[in-house]
């Protein structure tokens, strides 16, 4: 049995061999199909891993405050009335915002940290910031505050590469600083990290927020994630929308070509039968082509995807698909793969091809061979 079918597929091998152009040019236009659609769903899961990755460590509730549906500081004194919620283990204010710098038309992300904070008119930039704006430890950076006038900060350090999806177009500064630049009042923070002694107990405890300050909205870290995860899903759709037309006009060029047989395809059929091939043998080479040319161009274009996303950085879709605004950082992905997706993909690309092949070959096979060589 064995011999039997390696010699079926050494003939399958020689007959696509014949028309090199034809099947080249479709395992060409197949492969770059299975390589767009596998390189936007590895991306997609990749980033859906890493937002998961790094919001682990994201406080568990962040309670926000809403001025006419609009994100509005938050007064430090609602610490002491939250805080005495039973299950509320630890509590502390944020402040971060955001800067448009006009000189690179990009906005800078500005951080007050918790701990480490730099001293009194330094800061702390990230590799992004760095690179665009050309500044190094030691170097002066000008940033126009809320007032309009300019505010000078020495570079203390650039913080590290290995973290630049975090810190790529982020600027730290001491709290102070970010006041004075912000214009923020001492009594008011952007929001508040809750820390929760059970995380069963996160819903409760933000209903309870909600029924003390009711313009204030808590956030918890499982809806964060749910909002990359649709946003990523929502983008990457879009991409495969745009990109369906291109894949219709595939589908319909691969399903003339397979199950359309040539007059020379049907007189080769015709001479196999003739001369003692059984019916059985000629849907076993037609299944063999057909698995030939869709599993070469599946592991190609699987095989190219990987070395897109996870070594090039998705380069061709990044912009789309990260939405971030003019400082994308660049970083390299950790490789993820989803197994379920790669194989609705095989089901999806590989499978229809090969089974429209054996139909018309089935056709051909079962006619007379006399009657299929005249």
């Amino acid at each position: 049995m064995i011999r039997r079918q390696r010699h079926i597929l050494d003939f399958t091998i020689s007959s696509l061999l014949r028309q090199k152009g034809k099947n080249g040019g479709l395992l060409l236009v197949y492969g770059v199909i299975v390589f767009v659609v596998a390189s936007i769903l590895l991306f997609t899961h990749a980033l859906r891993r890493e937002a998961e990755l790094l919001l682990r460590d994201a406080p568990e509730i962040v309670v926000q405050r809403t001025l006419a549906g609009r994100h509005h500081p938050v007064p430090i004194a609602w610490m002491e009335r939250v805080g005495e919620i039973n299950g509320v283990t630890s509590l502390r204010p944020r402040l971060w915002g955001y800067h448009y710098d006009p000189l690179i038309r990009a906005n800078f992300t500005l951080l007050v940290p918790a701990e480490n904070q730099p001293p009194a008119g330094s800061v702390d930039i990230g590799a992004g910031v760095s690179k665009i704006r050309g500044a190094h430890p030691g170097d002066i950076m000008v940033f126009p505050g809320h007032d309009g006038v300019a505010r000078s900060f020495a570079v203390r350090e650039v913080l590290s590469g290995d973290s630049q999806l975090l810190t790529g177009d982020l600027v730290l500064l001491s709290e102070n600083d970010y006041r004075d630049f912000s214009g923020l009042p001492s009594g008011q923070a952007t929001d508040l990290a809750v820390t929760v002694r059970n995380p069963k107990e996160l819903g409760t405890i933000a209903e309870k927020i909600t029924r003390i300050y009711p313009d204030s909205r808590p956030i918890q870290r499982s809806e964060i994630l749910r909002t990359y995860d649709a946003a990523f899903s929502w983008r990457s759709g879009l991409l495969l929308v745009i990109f369906s037309a291109a894949a219709l006009a595939f589908a319909i060029f691969a399903w003339d070509k397979a199950t359309g047989l040539s007059a020379d395809q049907r007189r080769e059929i015709g001479i196999l039968k003739a001369i003692g091939w059984e019916t059985s043998d000629v849907m076993l080479m037609k299944c063999w082509e057909g698995s030939v040319i869709s599993l070469t161009a599946f592991l190609a274009g699987v095989i190219l995807a990987y070395l897109h996303v996870f070594l090039g950085s998705a380069s061709l879709f990044a912009p789309v698909l990260k939405g971030w605004s003019t400082l994308y950082p660049s970083f390299r992905l950790t490789p993820y793969l989803d197994f379920g997706e790669i194989v609705v993909l095989f089901l999806l690309t590989v499978v229809p091809y090969t089974v429209a092949t054996i139909v018309p070959s089935w056709r051909a096979a079962v006619t007379d061979p006399d009657q299929v060589m005249r």
